[in-house]
Parts: C-alpha cells; sequence; structure tokens
C-alpha cells in the first residue's frame, strides 16, 4: 500500500488540485464535444510469457482473421473504420509475422509503430537499434510514414515495461537519459506511452497533449513540457496521453477509488462509466476546445484480451457506445499517425477538424502496392 502511495505522489495532487477547480470529481455535464477523437496503441506483443513461433503466428492470425470483421461493421462520423494501431516490439521481430501483419495492414485494416524493451542501454546503441528497426520495417514490408515537410521516414513510440526517458525509480529497463532526444533524431513524430500508473514510471503532467524537451543529463525528461497550443509551433518531442483519473466506479476497501488509466484488459473491458471517464479528462489541444482526443492501449495479443475483445465483443461495443453516449458528436477513429496528424494539423493552424487532416503531415509510406520515396537518415 505504501509503495503505491508514493507511486501516486507523481500525479495525484496535481489532478486533485485540478479537479477541485473544475467541480466534484470533474462530473461531465452539460453538451459533449464537437468531436471525439479516438486511437487504440496496442502494446502488441505475439511472443509475451515465452511464446514460441506456433504460438505467435495464432496469435496475430487471429487479428488478421477477426479484426476485419468488427472493424468494417463500425464506420465513424467520416465513413472511415479504424486502423488499430499495431506498436509491434524491436525484439520480437520476425519476417514472416511482420510480413503477415504488413498485408493486414496494406489493406486498409491498421498501421505498424515501434515498440521497445531494453535495459542497461546506451544512447549509441539504442539509436542504432531504432534505425535498423525502422529501416527494416520501411524497405522490407513498407510500414510506417513519412514526413511530407523533410521526405524522411517517421514512427511513433511507445516505451516497453513503461520506462521511457530512463524513468523507473531503479533506473531499470531502459538507461538512456537522453532518450527523448535519440527518439527525435531518429524520426519519432510522436510518443504514446503514457500513462503508466500506477507504475513508478508515472509522471506528474497528466491528460495532456504537449512537447517535452529533453534534458540529456537527466532521467524523465517527459515529467512535464508545453502544452500544445492550436496556431502556435512548438519545440520537443510530441507527446500524446491517455486519460487518467480516479475511477469511484470501482472501489477499493469500500471506500477508496480505483484508478482509470485507460487500458483496455479483460478485467477492465470498455463500458459506459469508463467512457465517461475517458470523455471528463478533456484531453485537448489548448485553443481548441471543440475536441477531446483519446487515446487507449492494450495488450491485444493475449489470448484473455482478444476474448474479451473478439468474442465477448468489447471492441464492438467500444465502437458503437461513443455514438450513442454523445449522439450530437463527431466521432473519429484514428490509427496514432492520424491522431499526430490532426494534432500538428492544429498546431500549423487548422481553425478546425476536417478529414484530409488525417494526413497533413505525415503520409502512410505503402501507396497502392508502392513504397513512397524517402530519406533513410542515419
Amino acid at each position: 500500500m505504501f509503495r503505491k502511495l508514493l507511486d501516486s505522489s507523481a500525479w495525484l495532487p496535481g489532478y486533485l488540485l485540478d479537479n477541485i477547480k473544475k467541480g466534484p470529481f470533474n462530473s461531465h455535464a452539460g453538451p459533449g464535444p464537437a468531436h471525439i477523437f479516438l486511437c487504440i496503441c496496442d502494446h502488441f506483443e505475439p511472443y509475451c510469457n515465452g511464446a514460441g513461433g506456433k504460438t505467435a503466428r495464432a496469435r496475430i492470425n487471429r487479428w488478421i482473421s477477426e479484426y476485419p470483421k468488427i472493424a468494417g461493421r463500425f464506420p465513424d462520423s467520416d465513413g472511415s473504420i479504424l486502423k488499430y494501431s499495431f506498436f509491434y516490439p524491436e525484439e520480437e521481430y520476425r519476417h514472416e509475422d511482420m510480413q503477415a501483419l504488413a498485408e493486414l495492414c496494406h489493406a486498409g485494416y491498421g498501421e505498424v509503430e515501434i515498440h521497445l524493451h531494453h535495459d542497461n542501454d546506451t544512447s549509441d546503441n539504442l539509436r542504432r537499434h531504432l534505425i535498423e528497426y525502422r529501416n527494416r520495417l520501411y524497405e522490407q514490408h513498407g510500414l510506417l510514414s513519412v514526413d511530407g515537410r523533410t521526405g524522411s521516414l517517421s514512427y511513433g513510440f511507445i516505451h516497453g515495461n513503461w520506462a521511457l526517458d530512463n524513468s523507473r525509480r531503479d533506473g531499470r529497463w531502459c538507461g538512456v537519459n537522453d532518450e527523448l532526444t535519440v527518439l527525435l533524431e531518429t524520426g519519432c513524430y510522436a510518443d504514446f506511452t503514457m500513462p503508466t500508473a500506477p507504475s513508478d514510471t508515472q509522471i506528474g503532467k497528466i491528460n495532456s497533449i504537449y512537447r517535452a524537451v529533453d534534458d540529456p543529463l537527466k532521467p524523465k525528461s517527459h515529467n512535464t513540457g508545453n502544452d500544445v497550443v492550436a496556431g502556435k509551433k512548438g519545440e520537443g518531442l510530441l507527446m500524446v496521453q491517455g486519460p487518467l483519473c480516479l475511477d469511484w466506479s470501482k472501489k477499493k476497501f469500500f471506500v477508496l477509488p480505483g484508478i482509470e488509466n485507460s487500458g483496455l484488459y479483460a478485467s477492465s473491458p470498455p463500458t459506459a462509466a469508463r467512457l465517461k471517464n475517458w470523455l471528463s479528462t478533456a484531453v485537448q489541444v489548448r485553443g481548441f476546445p471543440r475536441g477531446v482526443f483519446v487515446k487507449l492501449y492494450t495488450h491485444g495479443a493475449q489470448e484473455e484480451i482478444m476474448k474479451m475483445l473478439f468474442d465477448d465483443g468489447g471492441l464492438g461495443n467500444l465502437l458503437s457506445s461513443l455514438k450513442e453516449y454523445e449522439p450530437e458528436s463527431c466521432v473519429h477513429f484514428l490509427s496514432a499517425r492520424e491522431m499526430a496528424n490532426i494534432i500538428l494539423g492544429l498546431e500549423d493552424g487548422f481553425a478546425d477538424y476536417s478529414a484530409e487532416m488525417r494526413d497533413h503531415r505525415l503520409k502512410t509510406a505503402w501507396k497502392g502496392g508502392e513504397l513512397s520515396a524517402c530519406e533513410l537518415r542515419k
């Protein structure tokens, strides 16, 4: 219990103070947002829990078989389906597995981004691994995206074990204090790791879309940063956070609230109460109050989570319930890249959402059966 309280000390005081200013427990009242932007960022680990190649491929094949049947039934307000975001670990890469997943993505059902678990690492070794993996995904599988401004290859990122920028208290599962700098140098367009509560890697800045400027000599530089503001250019790595709040519908010891950390698990499927929490945190771009960004995460290659998403109807319920909960809102199902593009579009001066913002700056590398030309930076 003491450790959990200590781990919550980074974010809980600021969260409570903010909610006192907004009203009791930030209850959802009044008209809903004009736009709800939804993205699911999956820590997609088919070899998790010591699985062999046969089990890993069966997990991938289940997604290839089941996901199109569900996604195709639930178009959003633009008539688009959810392009699922597979953050695939570098250390689990197998060519045949990735090619099977790439074919699902090329058919329009998803996009692959970079996930990485590492420990006791160095800046140079991290840079080398990211560049090699980035180039391999592009050259061998037609994945990732191209920055329209620079023509260089780009990717979204989630850190394994939550330990972005060496943020664990014991220093494990990273080791690189200038990780944000390395990510920017190798083409990372945004990080999607947060929130991580109840882990000790959780930072103080929550429910935000912001830019973090690296202090290369210190860990956890993303603990602070400047919010993205519509119409204003920012510096640093773009950080896209998911909702984090107290969940009073799940009490512990009949008194203490649970933590809503935007994770989709077998024990925490999407519900109306959770949807209310996600929207009430109001993750937004400053200067654009008409839109709320809901970035969720899961570990979708695990059997119990696939059962929740596919067999028990969790994914379909999530996609259908948004429109039912906020019938006056336009709901937009996005990949991580598309969500970043909308944020970048607002930063670049778009006054309101339009569908073309999905491809505003970051273009998919795969164009109708061929690769877009891009610069492979070393």
